[in-house]
């Protein structure tokens, strides 16, 4: 009895023991596929587009997003995540899988019987409704360049809008995730090519202004704003909107590289095709450094598109009339440079070599007319 007890003792523990065995192998396999299905941007066990949740919405569900069980701890792109690590290459590759997964779950559960890129009013919803709740950058990323891409179509402007769409994706404004703000801006963008849009969107052009001027210089975020501003103000309704800020844009010109002036540029000469934004273009604190664009090292395009901007000025101010008004002019405005401008014209006429004979044709030429518009009496 005693040997048969001993025996019974070492078959139950070998039993057990490779019971054992069998589930740390599970488990330890089980791990690597997931990781190993993240890294290649598969489905592993994380559901990225639960945000939008609700009653009228669980009908988004589907049978490729009920993996809810591993932790939604892992943050896009954490801190810690430094390249040349191992856990930081980890860690990024995880990142990148999400928001892969993420941009496929809002396709799919916007349109999941079509591939087509127009989407429907019922799925434009449903997209909104993921701007609207969702908090997490990739899945506001994902949905909001669904939505720009609809917004470029012009019959999807009026849908958007009249689903509530213009305040869901400016409320986005606020985030501080540039590139999120910036896909807001680009949604706005194609959104405000339309009447109605526009008369809707100028509550937030202060808004997008000083997010603007604030933003990092040249940054993605800046020349969307631009952008932006640019199509406000197109017609000549809302560009009194921006009467206070025309010094900064002035500043962004002088500071910022080729595409930031070409941008500022064209705002700038929405402006300036307005008689009525005249003077406020003329009180416009403009920088000493102005003066030093007329270089041959500046851009052949910059300084013809400046020189226009110049020429409307020049030719809804009447210099004549206004000469007693001078003393509401400061002396670093545009006023004043403009009645120096000779002195720039003379640097760019003494420049032989000169990168283009054109800028120097036409250089010479506005400052022939702004003297002749200055000094009438002069001439006789």
């Amino acid at each position: 009895m005693g040997y048969a007890r001993k025996v019974g003792w070492v078959t139950a523990g070998l039993v057990i023991g490779a019971g054992a065995c069998y589930c740390i192998y599970r488990l330890a396999r089980g791990r690597k596929q997931n990781k190993e299905k993240m890294a290649e941007g598969g489905s592993a066990d994380v559901d990225d587009a639960g945000d939008c949740s609700g009653a009228r919405y669980n009908d988004w569900s589907d049978d490729d997003d009920d993996d809810s069980n591993e932790s939604k701890s892992i943050v896009w792109y954490p801190p810690w995540a430094r390249i040349g690590t191992e856990a930081g290459t980890r860690a990024r590759a995880r990142a990148r899988a999400r928001a892969t997964r993420a941009r496929r779950a809002v396709q799919k559960r916007a349109s999941p019987n079509s591939d087509d890129t127009v989407l429907s009013p019922q799925e434009l919803q449903k997209v909104l409704c993921l701007v609207e709740m969702s908090e997490k950058p990739y899945i506001l990323e994902a949905a909001l360049i669904a939505l720009g891409n609809n917004a470029a179509y012009a019959f999807n402007r009026d849908i958007i809008r009249d689903l509530g769409g213009l305040p869901i994706v400016a409320k986005i404004l606020n985030t501080r995730d540039p590139i999120v703000k910036e896909k807001a801006l680009i949604v706005l963008n194609n959104l405000s090519v339309n009447a109605e849009n526009q008369r809707r969107l100028k509550v937030y052009m202060n808004q997008v202004c000083d997010d603007t001027i604030t933003s990092r210089l040249n940054s993605s975020v800046q020349l969307a704003g631009l952008r932006l501003l640019t199509n406000m103000t197109v017609t000549n309704e809302y560009q009194h909107i921006l009467a206070n800020s025309i010094s900064d844009f002035f500043r962004l010109f002088s500071a910022g590289n080729e595409e930031t002036k070409l941008q500022v540029l064209k705002l700038l000469l929405n402006l300036a095709e307005n008689p009525a934004m005249t003077r406020e273009l003329l009180r416009a604190q403009v920088p000493a450094s102005l003066g030093s664009l007329f270089s041959k090292k500046e851009n052949k395009e910059v300084i013809l598109k400046l020189l226009i901007i110049f020429e409307n000025i020049n030719d809804n101010f009447k210099w004549e009339e206004n000469e007693p008004a001078q003393t509401h002019f400061s002396e670093n405005s545009l006023f004043f440079f403009l009645k120096e401008f000779q002195v720039c014209a003379d640097k760019v006429l003494g420049i032989e070599s000169h990168q283009d004979f054109l800028v120097k044709v036409k250089v010479g030429k506005f400052a022939a007319k702004l003297t002749e518009r200055m000094f009438p009496k002069s001439q006789e």
